[in-house]
């Protein structure tokens, strides 16, 4: 019941409503609530646009049960605010979607979760915005009343006492979740939430108010339409084709962006977004190829300019009619993407916009850049007509220039220029060509004043702490749901520090014996130099048999063979092989009846492998690898597959140290990650561990363990082989599991020395 004090205000407020039905209304609502009575006028109109006449009484009636809840004003002020917005985004009778919204709210207001209430009608007009149809609206209550049900909290799992942590923040971030999901996806993302977040209150909170880095990441990839990861080497692989460019491509985010985000040049790559919807016909990926070929053309053609003496208005036209340039060389060039250029660039009609009532310079850019790359544009203003005819004239010169498009430019703007384009209410309508980029690069600035007083800035102090790069992130396979863990481990890479490598001199010769043995078969491994090739046009030598022949053709009558001669080439092994050595803390145990400890006996074997493979000449790298948790997987260049065997390999080699803990897929999917850019007809990954994976945050071990099998088999898929040697006798029970066949384990670990190179010659006979 509202308070007697509270309720005289409101009546008193009722009588200053200017709108007699305002009044009629207010009464049928029957609040007390002194802050409703103030907005009810102005929301009783909205209502009264929107909501049929005969419906409009049961607008009353849900207001009036809300505002009896018994949770203040807030809910009566939610509703009555934006209910209207419901109705109108809808276009449907109000009976299609109050009755949902209504149950909705009854059930939340049974249980714990009654202040959530407040929230879901905040939200709920734009919501409805998003999802325009009643079935989307009751599709999306359900899924609310299903994550309030099962993030709520029990006593024994039976009567429910706490109410749901992440509900209320769940509901304020609908509107922008709704923009860049649909609601299949959307259950998805909850479903992982409460998967991953169920019992930790404070880190639901965080997941479902998108603060946490997995719940971003799970969005991301439940978002439709086409994602630069997901085509990314395709990308890459067309850049490097026909631009012959290796440049580095990255993502730009763009998921709760309230502007298209535009592609650009950065001094260490290109910046693309990081997904892209189809347009009309043309699919995600042909507007990726169209932004890459874009970005491609700038880096071919442009030059930047030196800007601080031109207005925004000279740069806006300036780069306009550069990007055409680069367009219509870009279709010269590649005349299979002109239609695809021509289809992604706007075409606004010719009277568009009213220059007497708006800034009309965009649009007029627009239209010209559309003449200058397109004969049948079919304007008619004289000017545009003579400017683009100007266009083409330059460019069919040559490639023209940056600075010939800026003169070309300023004459354009100075001879068109209106009244209109001081306006600040600008055209936008039609007038953005979302493949190119935003020009960063196309200009210099500098400040009056600063070129006499230019100086170099002292050098930056050396830190004492090696620099590392930043983490690298690889998904995990979640063997309960089926489905990778996007983005999930982070590993972190990083040269490893040097120590002694006379320790490893040492370690060699204590093994001179098995060297001379492993010496012997590597000799009978290593290829000929030279291979002999028959049949030959041209060669450093007469093939006798092959010449004899052709000369008793020739004599018979008949056409002779000409391929007379032999050429050779030198033979090789084309193999490239990453050993991965689990550096967890199992392998500071000391070996039965011994004081040397199992990594210890790893570093002997690991660098009579090294020293075998640098005899053969076989490209080869050494990495270890250990975790803390998946957020610290560290991963440790021990050699890379350009270096030498030498001491700076063997001081590195002799100061490795065990610790942490095995997360095995995440290493993997990186080394595989290495192994991937080399173009060896053979590459090999082989691992060396001494137990199955485990981490401190992970409970269940089964999980790494199929986590593991899918990394292997991901290598697979990529024409990467795997093979482990296992120092645990317990292996049997989990290795075949994740390596398949290609797996032994060995029981007698200090025979490990003897028994790595050889693992390693059976492998790569």
């Amino acid at each position: 019941m509202a308070v007697p004090g509270i309720r005289s205000v409101a009546d008193a407020r009722q009588r200053l409503m200017a709108n007699p039905e305002s009044q009629a209304a207010w009464a049928v609502l029957d609040s007390g609530f002194a802050a409703a009575a103030d907005v009810f006028d102005e929301c009783w109109l909205a209502a009264k646009r929107v909501i049929a006449a005969d419906e409009l009484p049961a607008f009353l009636e849900a207001a009036r049960v809300i505002g009896k809840l018994g949770r203040g004003a807030e809910p009566l002020l939610a509703f009555l605010e934006h209910w209207p917005r419901v109705v109108d985004a809808t276009r449907l009778p109000q009976s299609a979607t109050l009755p949902a919204v209504m149950a909705a709210i009854r059930s939340l207001q049974k249980s714990p979760n009654g202040p959530a209430v407040t929230p879901l009608l905040q939200t709920l007009g734009a919501v409805a915005e998003r999802l325009r149809t009643a079935e989307a609206l009751q599709h999306y209550l359900t899924l609310s009343l299903d994550l309030a049900a099962r993030t709520s909290g029990s006593i024994h799992g039976h009567h429910v006492t706490e109410p749901s942590p992440s509900l209320p923040v769940f509901f304020a971030q609908a509107p922008r979740l709704l923009g860049v999901v649909s609601l299949a996806g959307l259950k998805r993302w909850i479903d992982d939430g409460i998967r991953l977040n169920g019992d930790h209150p404070d880190k639901q909170r965080a997941y479902f108010n998108l603060e946490s880095p997995e719940s971003r990441a799970i969005l991301q990839r439940e978002r439709e339409g086409t994602l630069f990861v997901d085509v990314e080497r395709q990308l890459a692989l067309t850049l490097q084709a026909l631009w012959q460019d290796d440049s580095a491509l990255a993502p730009c985010p763009t998921i709760f962006s309230e502007r298209p985000v535009l592609p650009y040049l950065a001094a260490d790559g290109l910046r693309l977004p990081d997904a892209l919807a189809d347009k009309g016909d043309h699919s995600g990926l042909a507007r990726y190829r169209a932004m890459l070929a874009h970005l491609a053309g700038h880096r071919c053609w442009s030059m930047p300019l030196i800007a601080d003496n031109w207005s925004p208005m000279q740069r806006m036209a300036v780069e306009t009619l550069e990007d055409a340039r680069i367009d219509a060389l870009i279709m010269r060039r590649f005349p299979g993407l002109a239609p695809l250029l021509l289809a992604l660039h706007p075409q606004p009609a010719e009277n568009a916009c009213d220059p007497a009532s708006e800034n009309c310079l965009r649009h007029r850019l627009i239209c010209l850049s559309r003449a200058c790359l397109d004969a049948a544009h079919g304007y008619q203003n004289p000017l545009l007509v003579e400017f683009a005819g100007r266009f083409r004239a330059l460019l069919a010169e040559g490639a023209a220039s940056t600075r010939a498009m800026a003169d070309l430019a300023l004459s354009y703007v100075s001879r068109s220029r209106q009244a209109s384009d001081q306006f600040a209410k600008v055209h936008f309508a039609d007038t953005e060509v979302d493949y190119r980029d935003d020009n960063r690069h196309l200009w210099t600035f500098i400040e009056a004043g600063d070129e006499e007083d230019s100086f170099s800035p002292p050098p930056a102090q050396a830190s004492d702490e090696a620099s590392g790069l930043p983490p690298r992130y690889y998904p995990e396979w979640d063997d309960i749901t089926g489905d990778f863990r996007p983005d999930w481990c982070a590993v972190y890479e990083a040269l490893h520090p040097a120590g002694n490598p006379a320790d490893i001199d040492r370690l060699l010769e204590k093994h001179a014996v098995l060297a001379r043995q492993l010496k012997r078969l590597l000799d009978l491994l290593k290829p000929q130099d030279r291979v002999r090739l028959r049949f030959q046009e041209d060669g450093s030598e007469l093939d006798l048999d092959v010449a004899v022949r052709a000369l008793v053709d020739l004599k018979s009558g008949h056409q002779p063979e000409s391929r007379i001669n032999v050429s050779h080439r030198t033979a090789g092994r084309d193999i490239s092989v990453l050993l991965l050595i689990d550096l967890s803390q199992s392998l500071n145990a000391t070996l039965p009846g011994s004081t040397q400890s199992i990594l210890d006996t790893a570093r002997e074997a690991v660098a009579l492998l090294a020293w075998a493979i640098a005899q053969l000449g076989d490209a080869c790298a050494i990495a270890g690898f250990h975790s803390n948790t998946r957020h610290e997987v560290r991963y440790h260049h021990i050699k890379g597959f350009s270096e030498p065997w030498d001491d700076a390999v063997k001081g590195r080699l002799a100061a490795v140290e065990a610790g942490w803990s095995t997360r095995m897929g995440a290493a993997i999917r990186h080394a595989g990650h290495l192994l991937s850019t080399r173009r060896s007809e053979k590459r090999i990954l082989l691992i060396l561990t001494d137990g199955e994976p485990a981490d401190i945050d992970v409970s269940e071990p089964q999980h790494l363990i199929a986590d593991g099998k899918k990394a292997v088999e991901s290598l697979s898929t990529a024409g990467i082989s795997t093979f482990c040697l296992s120092l645990d006798p317990q292996a049997d029970s989990y290795v075949g599991e994740i390596f398949g066949q290609r797996w032994r384990v060995l029981d007698q670990i200090e025979r490990l020395p003897e028994t790595l190179p050889m693992v390693y010659l059976n492998l790569t006979r």
